[in-house]
């Protein structure tokens, strides 16, 4: 069950440059105006301050490294920080394939880093955001509960699954007050165009060909990043220490259902779909059982997905100069310097 609720003064994000990062920054500004929020964040290739320029002077920055155990320590006792939400991580299936020790480095050091200079400091809630994805795959049928066994198939997957596994290590050998929340993928303003919905969206208005992996029917549940956040919320003030919470939508499509779609509302022709070399170990099916924290906390999405995608596709339209921007030298600088010759 929850506890009595928790009401964090002082707040770190780490990764709060980021899509996810960011929007849930906002939703923490706007819900807790009167909370001091800090954002920890080493800005590559997809961690861009642009993504904060509406709140500006309403937070805190450092620009830091999480494996950085210093700086770390530096973060937390300067700003006297009761609570920490973990975003930072390397977070694409595709780049872990392609470089995959940068995902263990950051993903589980960073993590376990994040943790012991969080224990050390006192934090009085820490939490963890995973993904649904250290599950693996599913079959047809069924959803992935907080019970499901943990079987990641990607480099990215086992390196956030292994993080799971140090945080859960600290509830049971240090009683640390840590939560894990487990999401399925998100939409939403602000995400870097590596992704399927911002790529398929401006490789059509650009009247590109768009890529698909396979036959296009890998199936995702799709969430809006705004009920993620609202989630992530609800289980800071609410959620129980040591507990694991799935954060999903119950709205499954299957990738090429999500390109037509747009299509579609772009007035664009389906003969740009390319069909493509699928990945390898390319998860099948992603479904997501909420119940427990619809049961236990109250939430539960409520962005009807006809009207998200609606104002995700018209965000993108509206907001090029953003896109081209983070698309342009000057943020994939990092990614060349990362993953070439991998």
């Amino acid at each position: 069950m929850p506890t009595q609720n928790f009401n964090p003064q002082s707040v770190l994000v780490t990764g709060g440059a980021g899509f996810i990062g960011s929007n849930f920054v906002r939703t923490l500004i706007e819900r807790r105006p009167d909370t001091r929020v800090t954002v920890l964040d080493k800005l590559t290739y997809a961690g861009n301050l642009e993504n904060l320029a509406d709140l500006e002077g309403q937070y805190s920055f450092l620009r830091a490294d999480i494996t950085d155990a210093e700086a770390v320590r530096a973060a937390l006792q300067s700003r006297d920080i009761d609570a920490v939400v973990h975003f930072a991580a390397e977070s694409h299936v595709d780049r872990s394939i392609l470089g995959p020790m940068v995902f263990t480095h950051t993903n589980v050091l960073g993590t376990h880093v994040m943790l012991e200079e969080s224990r050390a400091a006192g934090v009085e809630r820490f939490i963890h955001i995973s993904t649904d994805e250290v599950y693996g795959s599913l079959g047809p049928e069924g959803a992935f509960t907080e019970r499901s066994p943990i079987d990641p198939t990607s480099p990215y997957a086992a390196s956030k699954a292994a993080s799971d596994l140090v945080v859960q290590s600290y509830i049971k050998t240090f009683d640390f007050p840590a939560i894990i929340t487990r999401c399925s993928n998100n939409y939403g303003p602000y995400q870097f165009p590596e992704k399927l919905i911002p790529l398929m969206l401006i490789n059509a208005m650009n009247d590109k060909p768009l890529p698909v992996y396979g036959d296009g029917m890998n199936v995702r549940d799709w969430i809006h990043t705004r009920d993620h956040s609202l989630a992530v919320l609800r289980v800071l003030e609410a959620g129980a220490p040591g507990a694991v919470y799935n954060v999903g939508s119950s709205n499954e499509w299957p990738n090429i259902e999500i390109v037509k779609l747009i299509l579609r509302v772009l007035g664009k022709p389906e003969s740009l779909i390319t069909f493509v070399k699928d990945r390898p170990a390319h998860d099948r099916r992603y479904a997501i059982d909420s119940s427990k924290i619809k049961r236990e906390l109250g939430w539960e999405a409520e962005t009807d997905f006809d009207a998200g995608i609606a104002e995700t596709i018209a965000w993108y339209r509206e907001h090029e100069d953003w896109w081209r921007r983070v698309m342009s030298g000057e943020y994939m600088e990092y990614y060349d310097k990362q993953y070439a010759n991998r």
